[in-house]
């Protein structure tokens, strides 16, 4: 079973997030980047998990700049057997699908895995995009993953609950906390990482169909006013001409 993992590299949850060149590019000065813990906790792990049960192999595939490298190699570090990078710098979630798309048709590969979103964008575009492109079923917020013969059994979230649902190759998958458990990279796993094959290749024809024009930081919050429990006419105040709730 040949298995592809999508990847991507966001900042770590504790970077400073600040805009430059008048609110349109993010500012990467001393900022630390990761990767995507969906893709890395949940995605790569559970890909390498079902490889183990049922064999084949485990690609790791990222859209970005060499620079990027050093996380692709930590995922090869975690387990997988080889990486794809496609050399470019996506402006959107389109132009990954398209790269991940093509390289799943060139490449032969039955089950496609991302996180269910990056931490940086929150998004949730880029697993669904894949999916329609490949006119392949697609199971988003996948939280339990099981096998039988050629079936799958997968469950995830849905508003109030969840859902069971059984699919067989091919298919997309994102995943959802609760996929699979966290590795982290071994020596051996570090030491072999570095002579996997990591192919750089060309990115295809990817237009853009939208584009982000402006980036805000929020407003930083008031400071809390406390209010004497015995002064309710005070609170009623403050609720009604400052918080306009009432």
């Amino acid at each position: 079973m040949k298995i592809l993992a999508a990847i991507s590299q966001t900042p770590e949850t504790t970077a400073r997030i600040a805009f430059t060149n008048g609110g349109t590019a993010f500012d990467t000065s001393g900022v630390n980047v990761i990767m995507n813990p969906y893709d890395e906790w949940y995605a790569l792990v559970r890909a390498l998990e079902l490889k183990e049960e049922k064999g084949g192999t485990v690609t790791v595939l990222h859209v970005g700049p060499a620079a990027n490298e050093v996380t692709i190699r930590k995922a090869l570090a975690i387990g997988a057997d080889d990486a794809i990078r496609v050399d470019m710098e996506p402006a959107g979630a389109e132009q990954v699908a398209r790269q991940i798309a093509a390289q799943v048709q060139a490449g032969g590969y039955e089950i496609v895995f991302t996180g269910k979103e990056t931490i940086d964008y929150n998004e949730s575009l880029v697993g669904g995009m894949v999916a329609a492109l490949l006119d392949w079923p697609f199971i988003s917020h996948a939280s339990h993953l099981t096998s039988a013969g050629d079936a799958f059994r997968v469950t995830r979230e849905i508003e109030g609950g969840t859902e069971e649902i059984e699919v067989s190759a091919p298919f997309v998958l994102s995943a959802a906390k609760g996929l699979a458990e966290q590795r982290i990279p071994n020596m051996r796993g570090i030491m072999t990482a570095k002579t996997k094959p990591l192919n750089v290749v060309a990115p295809v024809d990817a237009p853009l169909w939208a584009a982000h024009t402006q980036f805000h930081v929020p407003a930083a919050k008031s400071a809390v006013k406390l209010v004497d429990p015995a002064d309710m006419d005070e609170l009623v105040r403050l609720l009604h001409e400052e918080a306009k709730v009432l």
